[in-house]
């Protein structure tokens, strides 16, 4: 009897000093995890990053920019699916490569390296087409776009649901904020201004993708250096339009031009015209 209980009791001491090892390399794995995601997070930070002078004196990269894509009168705003998919389709067989803002950040602050003849493709103000017409476009030719949104027009008609913008970032894809309801940013003098224009929509926003919204597109692409300066405290990148840049904080006005609905040479021409020197 007793040396059966012997017996048993030596079985359990081995089968414990056996498991305990076990154990130990889980918690290490997991110690070892968190460290790592530690130091990707600190990865930035350690990095000698570029002056705002040197930031605004790097080559441009070409940003697009889109807004209705639909049938109908022609206009500056709007350009039709044929012409749309004209415009993809050129830039393929061109030789471009959509990037995203997170590698023009990269390029521009850490002097990291593009794809050849690289380009950003944007679309404004959460239209429909945009989910249903332009990113199926662009999937077809291996391209990503950038899709910045009103946060008031969720769920309306014409409109993309939250469901279409989460499924964007699914497919690869990056979403940015286009504001709460399209008003200026040159307006924004109060802090309830900034709280219900960028900082309420961006958190709503980052509920619905599940990730950081890190860029922002001006409303009529429209900003001054008070705005500039109060968006970098939300945003890596801004994207203007038209207006000059401002070269003590050139990562707040990334140009981009709006693309009409002209023939696909003329893209390339438009292109080579307004990017291919400094400004």
């Amino acid at each position: 009897m007793n040396r059966k209980v012997v017996i048993t009791f030596l079985s359990f001491a081995f089968i414990f000093s056996a498991c305990q090892p076990k154990r130990e390399n889980k918690a290490q794995t997991k110690q070892n995890t968190v460290q790592t995601e530690k130091n990707s997070e600190n990865h930035e930070s350690t990095q000698t990053k570029n002056t705002a002078a040197q930031i605004y004196a790097k080559p441009e990269i070409p940003v697009l920019c889109y807004h209705r894509i639909a049938d109908g009168p022609k206009g500056d705003y709007k350009v039709s699916p044929a012409t749309f998919l004209a415009h993809v389709k050129i830039l393929a067989d061109s030789g471009y490569h959509s990037i995203s803002p997170a590698q023009l950040y990269d390029y521009l602050v850490f002097n990291k390296s593009l794809p050849e003849k690289p380009f950003l493709i944007t679309f404004d103000d959460s239209r429909a087409e945009h989910s249903a017409i332009a990113a199926k476009v662009l999937e077809k030719q291996g391209f990503h776009g950038v899709f910045f949104i009103m946060t008031i027009t969720y769920n309306k008609k014409n409109y993309m649901t939250k469901d279409q913008i989460a499924q964007l970032v699914k497919t690869g894809h990056t979403v940015g904020l286009h504001s709460w309801d399209h008003t200026m940013a040159v307006k924004y003098k109060t802090p309830e201004d900034w709280q219900k224009e960028v900082a309420d929509p961006k958190k709503k926003l980052e509920a619905i993708t599940g990730e950081p919204v890190d860029y922002w597109a001006y409303p009529n692409g429209v900003f001054n250096h008070y705005a500039a300066q109060e968006l970098s405290k939300y945003f890596k990148i801004s994207f203007e339009l038209s207006t000059k840049r401002d070269s003590l904080l050139p990562l707040q006005c990334v140009r981009r031009i709006i693309v009409p609905d002209i023939p696909a040479q003329n893209l390339l021409k438009s292109m080579r015209k307004s990017f291919g020197k400094k400004k």
